[in-house]
């Protein structure tokens, strides 16, 4: 199976939860049966020296390729430069990793707190 990574870029508002959900599809655009699988990711700054959050996952629909991901209002309060990194990783049941989604986050500033 071929997985091509995809880029995209997000406005995250500080303090706000931020959750997507995404279907992992194949590069011939089928869905990925996720049984056996671990998805993961990180939000980090440019150089990778830190790391801000992990995100959080729930397979929703694993044999349809579903996941549930998200970053809570508090890993986000801790989001203070404006531009900060994020990938989404696929570990298959063999082992093989592969980078699904990545991309940057415009940080922008909340107004409550």
């Amino acid at each position: 199976m071929a997985i091509i990574p995809a880029e995209k870029d997000f406005k995250v508002v500080r303090r706000s939860d931020f959750p997507l959900t995404l279907t992992i599809k194949d590069s011939t655009s089928s869905a990925v049966n996720l049984d056996g699988y671990t998805v993961t990711g990180e939000v980090y700054n440019e150089d990778r020296s830190t790391k801000y959050a992990d995100w959080n996952v729930t397979y929703t629909n694993r044999s349809g390729g579903i996941v549930d991901i998200d970053l809570t209002d508090d890993q986000t309060t801790n989001f203070t430069p404006n531009i900060l990194f994020y990938d989404i990783k696929l570990t298959q049941p063999n082992a093989k990793e592969f980078v699904y989604l990545r991309g940057k986050f415009f940080i922008l500033e909340g107004y409550s707190s």
